[in-house]
């Protein structure tokens, strides 16, 4: 045990049985990080209207924000279902607050959770990079795409503006959702909080490298 333990490689080709099962721990510390960023969700609606005004869609270059809660807290956690529970949780806080969206954050959180999960299961729940979070962050975006065609937000959309409006939201979510998040994730990695959860060693904060 120990001996496979050990020849987990910087990019996770393997992963000790410890990390695979979520424990009462892994749920606790994903629903505490998540309950922090819900508030930053609520609070960045001002970051958001503040981009409004400088061009068409310019608030579509700062709303990866409201992905980073899955990415960060499996970048963390690193176990299958934290992402999904972190989104949804986090929009949960949103909806306390008296979110100007109210139940319909309970669609968006599932279906921007779901997208992140998709992502970090394409790689087995074995990649921690900046890049893997990005694509997560990506994954995200995209299931913001079904609720807004469900409500109708981009029923009489240009095609044009549609390609520019995902376009953007894309990118930034790579940028906030995904190497902001690494980033973080490698901070905290280096302050050695996240031995509480599992143990680390200087393949676990390599492993948060491209």
């Amino acid at each position: 045990m120990q001996e496979s333990m050990k020849q987990e490689s910087l990019s996770g080709t393997q992963i000790p049985k410890s990390r695979k099962g979520l424990k009462l721990s892994d749920i606790l510390v994903t629903v505490l990080v998540s309950l922090v960023l819900g508030v930053v969700y609520h609070f960045w609606s001002s970051v958001y209207n503040l981009f409004s005004p400088l061009f068409l869609q310019a608030d579509e270059l700062v709303y990866g924000m409201w992905f980073i809660a899955p990415t960060l807290v499996f970048l963390l956690i690193r176990k299958p279902g934290v992402a999904l529970l972190a989104e949804v949780a986090a929009a949960h806080v949103e909806i306390l607050f008296g979110s100007e969206w109210g139940i319909q954050l309970v669609l968006y959180s599932v279906l921007q959770g779901l997208g992140a999960e998709l992502v970090f299961a394409l790689f087995r729940y074995r990649k921690f990079s900046g890049s893997v979070a990005a694509l997560a962050g990506v994954g995200a975006a995209a299931g913001s795409l079904i609720p807004d065609i469900y409500y109708g937000y981009v029923a009489d959309t240009q095609t044009w503006l549609l390609i520019a409006k995902y376009g953007m939201r894309a990118v930034s979510s790579a940028l906030i959702a995904g190497y902001l998040a690494a980033a973080l994730a490698k901070a905290v990695e280096a302050t050695g909080v996240t031995s509480l959860l599992r143990p680390v060693a200087a393949k676990d904060y390599a492993a948060l490298e491209d």
